[in-house]
């Protein structure tokens, strides 16, 4: 298999974003797509909503559904996954990329922030899976793709921002739990994440540490999920995928048009040996 044509996939926190790259990557296979977010209303700040991306997604050549989700409410989520099912007649793959980001120490960190990262980033990776799950059994290459890290008990990646590292490798659990507990599914469950830091919004919340020109573009993370979630489900489980050796893998050489500036040195993203952002 080498192709998303036809395949309907579930993606959170698609309005922007890795989400939207990934979204528009399935959708130039001429996928069906169901663009889950918040934004239905443009932002002061932040580009897209899940109305632009829908209109992005139809001109890639796939079919798109818009839905105003928060994962944070399980009713919601799930109303969804069933909207998404009555619209295209089922679900092929859930790519879990919603997350939120604050990187402080704990007394600068406040509680309504650590809530936040831990409803977004592990609990709506969580639910969102529990809610897909009767859809993906019936699917004949089922995929839960989950952008987060290799997980770590190197206290570096604890000490200056605990609430968002206990956040996102809650989701690195999930991934590691559910590729076990779903491999007699055939469920394949994996997760993905950039060698570098990634030009997105989230980089204002590096606090100017990054400068956007040593930055790769979202579409590597794009070209890396499709290369996964076109693989064989029942032996593609249970990994933790770096962005560029994926694409090694697929024999992708010449990374140079994924950086924003080709000339610049690029930076190490968070929870990476060499990342400068190791404190």
């Amino acid at each position: 298999m080498s192709t998303l044509r036809g395949k309907t996939l579930f993606i959170t926190g698609a309005s922007r974003g890795i989400g939207r790259e990934i979204a528009l990557r399935a959708a130039r296979d001429g996928a069906n797509v169901a663009i889950v977010a918040k934004t239905e209303q443009p932002h002061p700040k932040l580009p897209g909503t899940i109305h632009s991306v829908a209109d992005e997604v139809r001109a890639a050549g796939g079919r798109a559904l818009p839905i105003a989700t928060d994962i944070r409410e399980e009713d919601q989520v799930e109303a969804a996954v069933e909207r998404t099912v009555e619209t295209f007649g089922g679900l092929d793959i859930l790519v879990n990329n919603a997350s939120a980001i604050w990187l402080a120490g704990i007394e600068a960190t406040p509680m309504k922030r650590v809530d936040l990262m831990w409803s977004v980033n592990a609990r709506g990776t969580y639910v969102c899976s529990r809610a897909c799950l009767a859809a993906l059994r019936k699917a004949d290459n089922p995929h839960i793709l989950t952008l987060s890290p290799p997980p770590s008990l190197d206290p570096v990646w604890f000490k200056d921002h605990l609430a968002y590292t206990l956040a996102k490798y809650g989701m690195s659990l999930c991934v590691l739990g559910l590729a076990e507990s779903l491999r007699g599914d055939g469920i394949g469950v994996n997760a993905l994440w950039p060698r570098t830091v990634i030009h997105t919004a989230a980089l204002a919340m590096l606090g100017g540490l990054v400068p956007p020109e040593r930055t790769r573009k979202p579409e590597i993370v794009a070209d890396a999920a499709h290369a996964i979630l076109v693989r064989d489900s029942k032996s593609c489980t249970g990994n933790f995928f770096i962005d560029d050796d994926v694409l090694a893998e697929e024999g992708v050489e010449d990374l140079s048009g994924y950086a924003v500036d080709p000339s610049q040195p690029l930076v190490t993203d968070l929870f990476l040996e060499g990342s400068p952002l190791r404190r």
